[in-house]
């Protein structure tokens, strides 16, 4: 049975879930810090380098980083992610929020690119084509609580959107949901190559492999907060531009031969330090380490996981692993809208003390060799760690540093480092591992259960077989519960839980930079807002 697994939806080492994240903090409408009295260029382009093809774009089943960035120039979304990370609307002028349910006001007057309406009917048909199980949507119970369903009130205005249970995030999963029109209702299958959805461009020609354009769409007035496209410097073509190498994004980016880039390897300082270039650190995923805790491995002892975790210098493998570049981390959320942002680390992060590391294993009866490897019951404490190749050399210097660590209490310690495949596959498939570092990136915390509790692969995405009864009593008190009324509180009680239990150790949050020259954009979570995109003048 093949798991779901926690995609990249940013160029880093994050196990990023799509769709929802940070991104660059404008200070000017759509820019990216851009000085007021800058001066806007009409009829130009804007070309943005994206790492990957984005293969099909069905927005059902869209989960990669670049498929997302291209849908959402050509789809709206009923709400949207705000300067502040707040909501602000979208397809919905406002809402009104239940427990279980919301209820949004559409509005009115909104035209698919075809020119067809899109009404509550509409809206409805998409949104329940994502929550039928039958469509096989990545999205749903992840992005989207599963069970939901959409209702539409033609007479009001609204559609309503409902779950079984109660859903404190259901408000908030909407910044993740493509709204499709037109055609692209009626048969679902054009979708796959085309775009069918009432944003403010159209998908005019497709390369794969090379770039994808496309081309604005006069009369555009429902952007995010109403915005449109008949504003000073709203670029009349954009240009998705595939490049897989981060040096030669960052060679055309430098050239003037595109606009826009993200950067999280060696390129990065380079481009940051380059004269022209607008430049913004945006949260990526929040690196942490985990622990197998399957049968017979070292991690099911509990005793081994408070060990190796007090014999870490987590300050000092933060600057390590992520270069220098890792910010503060508070809690296991990080993208937004991100609306709970209790601190749930500090207090609860173990602290540096190698003596005490070793006298946690003495006692747990973990006694050295003549050779130093400490053993017990016959069984040498033998720890492989894992580590993913793909993401440049912090990743492998973080592992290096944890090995020296260990290997100075007893451990044995054996380094694994592989491409993406190979890791995941460990992972979700094989369990071939002992200690490895994964940084999630999601907005709500309820999108972190499934990975942190419950079913165990190969039945299920519990990567680390955490069993952690008062994580799993906390998140299910907190399900109930709406964000601003003690829901929040609860969600971080419960990841402290896990850092008090050394299920997961909390590192650094990791960051990227989103470089751009001759243009100013807001793009959080790698989610476009196009109509607030300028293009500037030399």
């Amino acid at each position: 049975m093949k798991k779901p697994a926690i995609i990249a939806l940013l160029s880093s080492s994050a196990l990023v879930l799509s769709a929802c994240g940070g991104g660059a903090s404008p200070v000017r409408p759509g820019g990216t810090g851009t000085s007021a009295s800058a001066e806007y260029a009409d009829n130009a382009t804007f070309t943005m380098a994206i790492a990957a093809d984005p293969g099909a774009l069905d927005p059902a089943t869209a989960v990669q980083g670049s498929t997302n960035l291209l849908l959402s120039h050509t789809y709206d979304t009923l709400t949207y992610i705000g300067r502040d990370g707040g909501l602000v609307p979208g397809l919905a002028e406002s809402w009104q929020v239940e427990p279980s349910s919301v209820t949004f006001t559409l509005r009115k007057n909104v035209t698919c690119a075809d020119g067809s309406p899109l009404g509550p009917a509409e809206v409805a048909r998409s949104v329940n084509h994502v929550a039928d199980p039958a469509t096989k949507s990545p999205l749903l119970g992840v992005l989207i609580p599963a069970g939901v369903r959409a209702r539409a009130d033609e007479t009001a205005g609204t559609v309503t959107l409902s779950t079984p249970e109660a859903s404190p995030f259901l408000l908030h999963s909407t910044v993740a949901v493509f709204i499709v029109c037109g055609k692209g209702l009626t048969d679902p299958a054009t979708l796959a190559t085309t775009t069918s959805g009432s944003g403010p461009y159209q998908l005019t020609e497709s390369v794969p492999g090379d770039h994808y354009t496309l081309t604005v769409r006069k009369g555009y007035t429902w952007g995010p907060g109403g915005s449109g496209t008949g504003e000073r410097g709203i670029p009349q073509t954009v240009v998705l531009k595939v490049v897989s190498n981060e040096s030669t994004a960052a060679n055309l980016l430098l050239a003037g031969s595109i606009n826009a880039a993200t950067f999280s390897g060696a390129d990065r300082a380079r481009v940051e330090n380059a004269p022209g270039i607008t430049k913004t650190d945006q949260p990526g995923g929040n690196g942490e380490f985990f622990y197998n805790q399957g049968k017979g491995r070292p991690g099911a002892d509990p005793a081994v996981r408070k060990a190796l975790s007090q014999a870490v210098n987590l300050d000092e493998l933060a600057k390590i692993s992520t270069q220098g570049t890792g910010a503060k981390t508070t809690g296991m959320t990080t993208l937004s809208p991100r609306p709970c942002r209790a601190d749930s680390v500090t207090g609860h992060r173990p602290a540096y003390d190698p003596e005490a590391a070793k006298a946690t294993l003495d006692a747990a009866g973990w006694k050295a060799g003549a050779d130093g490897i400490r053993q017990k019951d016959g069984r040498p404490l033998a720890i492989k760690v894992i580590y993913n190749t793909d993401y440049g050399a912090g990743p492998q210097a973080g592992a290096e540093y944890q090995a020296d660590a260990w290997k100075k209490i007893g451990a044995a310690v054996q380094l694994k480092g592989s491409a993406s495949g190979a890791w995941s596959d460990a992972l979700f498939k094989t369990g071939d591992w002992d200690v490895s570092t994964v940084a999630i990136g999601v907005s709500l915390p309820s999108q972190l259960t499934g990975y942190l509790s419950g079913p165990t692969v190969p039945d299920g995405s519990n990567f680390a077989n955490i069993q952690n009864a008062k994580y799993t009593e906390l998140t299910g008190k907190a399900a109930g519960m709406l964000p601003d009324e003690g829901g929040c509180d609860t969600w971080a009680q419960a990841e402290s839980a896990l850092f008090d239990n050394f299920d997961v150790v909390p590192v650094a949050g990791e960051t990227q930079l989103f470089a751009t020259k001759k243009a100013e954009t807001f793009i959080p979570g790698g989610l476009a807002q196009p109509t607030l995109t300028r293009m500037l003048k030399d």
